[in-house]
């Protein structure tokens, strides 16, 4: 990536700021999480890139994420690590917009990216920093897609990586770790005690931790769903964006570009929307803290569900997540596995979307808000479809075996 020609710095990228105390900090040294133990959120000189970049000048460069650069950690001047990520297509569903009760529906469809899953976005920035600042390997706990994620862009960056997964991670992720050439390392338990794991191990393997929201620019890959989607509707905003929330880092990233976005102007003043959380009800620590009214999320016991984007019973953003929710005037929704797999049938048969299970979860959450009247039939709604679920060999062995005949 060369630098574009607006840019009248070798960055817009200026500190790291606590999302819980707003203490400050330098960006140019790996930083894990704040001394608060809260995630780190990166600031940019936003009127600096106001007056050097014109909003549509974005449009005029060649595709992909790493187009936003000023909006992005990386200085200008540096190569990221990239495999072509970004820029996914934002598709109408008219067909199950009028099996929903929908006049308006939109369908990001993340699987296109790199490795299949929106896991590509984190990882080019989390890898590229990394890579940046001088670390010599990688580590990260994986429920799914992270961990193939993680072994595609250190292999691209020839740095060393360390997967850890539960064993009862589904088939196609621990495979793709080992393809890649990453070390898969598989426990008994669930991502959080994996987590565990790496922060006992990583010193000894000299190994920088990439876990959600551990280190800080996971979350600027993650916003660029959101620069992304504010651009392809017209720079504004849909009145509803439904969205899978395991660890939750889309959604925080996005409400932190939408936020960027009006700041530089690029978006009115007033454009606001509506996020709507939505987890397996087998695993919903986020959905009972928001019903509850609490400010952060206890640990999810016994967590299950077949969809393994969802299985994350504690959350290091779950404030943030939270926060995001109550400030949007949103809402958060539980789905059962089996509905979850009906509607991820559902959105593949009506639209030829390749659904995950997470991309079922959130057209049921959309059917139960239809019927609740916490959606209007005229609100226009985006359905974020985060991965490929031909990944899921495990749910896809659920489906039934006669096809569904679309009418």
């Amino acid at each position: 990536m060369t630098a574009p020609s607006s840019a009248r710095a070798t960055s817009f990228f200026t500190h790291l700021e606590c999302s819980a105390t707003g203490e400050t900090a330098p960006w140019r040294a790996l930083q894990g999480l704040s001394p608060a133990g809260r995630p780190w959120l990166p600031r940019y000189d936003l009127a600096a890139i106001r007056a050097s970049v014109d909003r549509d000048a974005f449009a005029e460069r060649p595709r992909g994420l790493w187009r936003w650069a000023e909006l992005l950690p990386l200085p200008l001047d540096r190569q990221p690590v990239t495999l072509g990520e970004g820029d996914t297509p934002l598709l109408a569903a008219p067909r199950l917009a009028a099996e929903l009760g929908l006049e308006r529906l939109w369908i990001k469809d993340e699987s296109t990216n790199p490795t299949g899953s929106f896991k590509a976005r984190g990882m080019t920035a989390a890898v590229t920093m990394a890579a940046h600042l001088g670390a010599r390997a990688l580590i990260v706990p994986s429920a799914g897609n992270a961990g193939g994620a993680l072994a595609a862009y250190a292999a691209r960056a020839g740095l060393p990586a360390h997967v850890y997964v539960p064993s009862d991670t589904p088939e196609v992720n621990r495979r793709e770790v080992v393809l890649y050439g990453a070390r898969l390392v598989e426990l008994a338990g669930l991502i959080d005690d994996c987590g565990r794991a790496v922060a006992a191990e990583r010193a000894q393997l000299g190994a920088f931790d990439v876990s959600t929201l551990k280190e800080p620019y996971r979350l600027e890959g993650k916003k660029t769903m959101g620069l992304e989607l504010a651009e392809a509707l017209g720079w504004r905003l849909p009145d509803v964006i439904v969205y899978p929330a395991g660890g939750g880092t889309g959604l925080v990233g996005m409400a932190k570009a939408f936020a960027e976005l009006r700041e530089l102007g690029f978006l009115p003043a007033d454009a606001r929307t509506r996020f709507v959380a939505v987890q397996a009800a087998g695993c919903a620590p986020v959905v009972r803290a928001f019903t509850q009214g609490d400010a952060e999320a206890t640990r999810w016991e016994g967590a299950h569900t077949i969809a393994s984007g969802l299985r994350v019973p504690a959350a290091v953003g779950d404030r943030l997540m939270l926060a995001a929710l109550r400030e949007s005037g949103g809402t958060a929704v539980a789905i059962a596995d089996p509905t979850l797999i009906a509607d991820m049938v559902t959105l593949a048969a009506l639209e030829g979307i390749n659904a995950a299970p997470e991309a079922g979860a959130c057209v049921a959450a959309v059917r139960e808000l239809l019927a609740r009247g916490t959606i209007a039939p005229s609100d226009e709604v985006v359905i974020f479809n985060t991965g490929a679920g031909t990944k899921y060999l495990e749910a896809l062995r659920e489906l039934p075996s006669a096809a569904r005949q679309p009418a």
